[in-house]
């Protein structure tokens, strides 16, 4: 990722450099980088440029869909992970994603997997995909998941139906025993559902040994990083505001909350211990698969865009619609999240145009809308967007 730029923080620090996790006489605290999108803005190249002078690098919420749980680090560079209870964990993808990271001579990563975290199961996996096909089915469309499991996980959790890593560290019986009830619930709502338990179950009894000297309890782990000696705590979001749960374009969205609150939930960490919050921004705007999207150009400017910015999904491999820069939503991420700094990525992909456009506004019945409409999906066929227009000076963009 090329072109990543740092704007001023509120706290009038100067230069184009962003600031590194610190610390505080009363506590240490968390700083944050978050998607101010729809994803893919280019916050794994934040974080790791953060993480090489942090102490502990920490995920609060979703799993391996992004592949980022052992981001590759430069040998002896990788400070210590922390997985956390808002994090859904595919235990083979983990050691897989470890096992690959290792074997070019990356790193060998310290993991510490908090108790309350929920693992997502081989058959969450397949369900996803099921649930793809019926949605396909019934309505004509999908929502577009990676399909590794994790919209099946956290409906396990919500439902009160989910085990946790600590179930699968106690009692193996009565964890096999309530393996199998989840197993049958799936397979009553999706009957063509192929389930080797028996084979799973072994599978995880082995797992459950290999994590056994990882697993922590995530309150404490970040209580004492809080209130310990002097340290530099990372937390690296996934996803990003427009594809939250809760604040991002539904249905079309992620399992989980992508926006700061997702910290303290995700981490156990209380709000006065978050500290600076970086919003990572593509100079353009992208998005994969279904859902509203303003700006996008399904022309030749989005194509350009497309390739030059090699848009393809890293999971999935889909092609990702591309379109202008949208204020809109990014002054709606920031309403959020409170972002005291941004980090803009991919601008040179921008510099063979000789004027770019900017959305500023969006207008119904020609008149402007105030807020981002949280019936997005529902109206942005009807109403018009306003644009900045703005003639390219790369020399002077580019001397800072």
């Amino acid at each position: 990722m090329s072109g990543t730029r740092a704007s001023n923080d509120r706290s009038g620090h100067p230069g184009g450099g962003l600031k590194r996790a610190r610390s505080e006489p009363g506590g240490n605290k968390v700083t944050v980088v978050l998607g101010a999108q729809w994803g893919d803005e280019g916050k794994g190249k934040v974080v790791d440029l953060l993480a090489t002078e942090s102490d502990i690098v920490c995920r609060c919420q979703v799993g391996a869909g992004p592949g980022r749980l052992c981001p590759p680090l430069p040998s002896g560079a990788s400070p210590p992970r922390a997985s956390c209870n808002g994090v859904v964990i595919h235990l083979p993808g983990l050691f897989e994603e470890a096992e690959k990271n290792e074997k070019k001579g990356l790193y060998q990563v310290i993991f510490n997997l908090s108790l309350y975290g929920h693992p997502v199961f081989d058959f969450h996996q397949a369900v996803d995909g099921l649930q793809e096909v019926q949605r396909q089915a019934q309505e004509g469309k999908n929502i577009g998941t990676t399909k590794k499991g994790i919209g099946p996980t956290y409906s396990s959790k919500a439902a009160r139906t989910g085990l946790r890593i600590c179930d699968l560290l106690s009692d193996f019986d009565e964890f096999s025993s309530r393996f199998k009830n989840l197993a049958q619930q799936y397979k009553s709502m999706f009957p063509t559902l192929d389930i080797d338990i028996e084979g799973q179950l072994k599978k995880l009894k082995g797992y459950a040994e290999k994590i056994r000297p990882m697993v922590r309890d995530g309150v404490y782990f970040m209580y004492e990083a809080l209130h310990g000696s002097p340290k530099k705590i990372l937390v690296e979001g996934a996803n990003a505001a427009l594809l939250d749960i809760d604040f991002g374009t539904y249905p079309f969205v992620t399992s989980s909350n992508c926006t700061v609150g997702g910290v303290c939930t995700g981490l156990g960490v209380p709000p006065q211990h978050v500290g600076d919050v970086y919003g990572v921004v593509k100079a353009y705007t992208t998005r994969v698969g279904i859902g509203a999207f303003p700006t996008e150009q399904i022309n030749e400017i989005g194509d350009l865009l497309q390739s030059r910015g090699h848009e393809w999904g890293v999971t999935t491999g889909r092609k990702r619609r591309c379109g202008w820069l949208d204020l809109v939503i990014l002054k709606y991420a920031h309403m959020i999240n409170g972002f005291t700094a941004l980090a803009l990525t991919k601008l040179d992909i921008l510099d063979v145009l000789d004027e770019i456009k900017i959305g500023v506004a969006y207008k119904l019945g020609g008149k402007r809308i105030p807020y981002f409409p949280g019936m997005l999906l529902n109206i942005y066929i009807h109403f018009s967007l306003s644009y900045l227009l703005s003639h390219t000076c790369w020399e002077r963009l580019f001397a800072f």
